[in-house]
């Protein structure tokens, strides 16, 4: 990808969080393919799931991959649309700053104009990395998109909710703390996983200083009801390759226990997939 295609990518996907139109659906593609079918679908622009992208190729999320294995991904979708892509990096892969910085360009490199840089630690006895490291991670990240020259939206994620960290009735007050620290520090969107409460949401979208990013699933308001509550960016994680794993699931069931292929019928034609594909090699040329 050349630099300007980039860069407009860029300022295109900072714009979309600022839309009047209501908040931008970023759906989480974990192959070329899932993008593509995405982009088909009318979607401004596209988010990756570490968590799909890691389950594809065998393995469970929580950098397990190698930096270089999910960005060779993160390439490939972005290669496959011509929308904005954002990359989910995770931790960023690397307990310092220099090594957020070093993923973060790479990210840039593989077509990325948006990083998801999340502050929890995989430890359950201690889940989150202290406030100053993550402040830190995301000044990496943003130095880096401003050496490359390219305007990438850095989505700072606190997990207090997403892991149940500390009481009940401090996680508003945490979550709102650790995440205008993570705008001070660079962040342009804010992402706070695990909220579902319509009032929670809307104390969020008042009290924090960037667009607040939510993730959509069964149990969650809906799109419109986010609009409502100010939400400006709803993305779904892994929910929809979870959800196809189920359908392929049902397939297996059905053809090992009974031997006929019903479950298959919903599936794109051949000659669809095949024109769907060549559509968007011609959109990206």
């Amino acid at each position: 990808m050349d630099y300007e295609t980039q860069r407009e990518r860029g300022e295109a996907l900072r714009a979309l969080h600022h839309a009047d139109d209501g908040p931008l659906v970023l759906p989480n593609a974990w192959d070329a393919a899932s993008a593509i079918v995405f982009a088909d679908a009318g979607f401004d622009a596209i988010g990756t799931t570490s968590a799909g992208i890691a389950v594809s190729r065998g393995v469970p999320d929580g950098e397990v991959l190698s930096r270089a294995e999910m960005l060779a991904v993160v390439e490939r979708i972005a290669d496959a649309v011509a929308h904005p892509v954002s990359a989910d990096i995770e931790a960023g892969y690397g307990d310092t700053p220099d090594a957020v910085y070093d993923t973060v360009s790479a990210a840039i490199d593989a077509g990325a104009v948006g990083v998801n840089l999340e502050d929890g630690t995989g430890d359950p006895d201690d889940p989150l990395v202290p406030v100053d490291d993550h402040v830190a991670a995301i000044r990496a990240a943003r130095d880096a998109a401003e050496d490359a020259g390219v305007p990438v939206v850095v989505n700072g994620r606190t997990d207090v909710f997403w892991l149940g960290v500390g009481e009940e009735g401090d996680r508003l007050d945490r979550a709102v703390d650790r995440a205008n620290a993570y705008v001070d520090a660079g962040s342009d969107c804010l992402f706070v996983p695990g909220v579902s409460d319509i009032e929670t949401i809307r104390a969020l979208v008042d009290r924090l200083d960037a667009p607040l990013n939510v993730l959509g699933g069964p149990g969650a308001p809906s799109v419109d009801a986010l609009a409502e509550a100010g939400v400006a960016r709803v993305s779904v994680g892994s929910g929809p390759m979870r959800a196809t794993l189920g359908l392929l699931g049902e397939v297996a069931a059905e053809l090992r226990e009974e031997g006929t292929y019903e479950s298959m019928a919903g599936g794109i034609p051949y000659d669809d997939l095949k024109e769907l594909l060549e559509v968007a090699a011609q959109q990206r040329s």
